[in-house]
């Protein structure tokens, strides 16, 4: 399974045609601890960079981007009663959403494991 990343603090696991999206530790650690958590319905066709969740920590209130085109198949239903989730497993159990990958293509502007650390470095 092959892992990628935005510069907005997402991740992306990418198994077959289907993609997992959540954020990532660095994010979670900004925002401090998550009291809400609304992810897309089953159904929804998001846009790359366009809304696609909303998290909201005691500090803040932010949109979750998708980091790539696609048709929501699942969001992560465990969010809404244990938000919290997004602290203690931001990238496994904190997950907030799975679509079918509208155009693989997208995903070369990613950044790999490696350049995300360096680009965190750099904030």
């Amino acid at each position: 399974m092959a892992r990628y990343f935005t510069e907005e603090h997402e991740w992306v696991d990418v198994e077959g045609d289907t993609a997992t999206v959540g954020i990532t530790d660095y994010a979670q650690e900004q925002l401090g601890d998550v009291v809400f958590v609304e992810v897309p319905q089953a159904g929804a066709d998001l846009t790359k960079g366009g809304d696609a969740a909303v998290v909201e920590s005691v500090k803040a209130a932010s949109d979750v981007y998708s980091p790539i085109a696609g048709t929501v198949v699942e969001g992560n239903a465990a969010l809404e009663g244990e938000p919290e989730l997004v602290n203690s497993s931001p990238e496994a159990d904190g997950w907030f959403f799975k679509l079918t990958i509208a155009d693989k293509g997208e995903l070369e502007g990613l950044m790999d494991a490696a350049a995300y650390r360096a680009f965190c470095d750099d904030l």
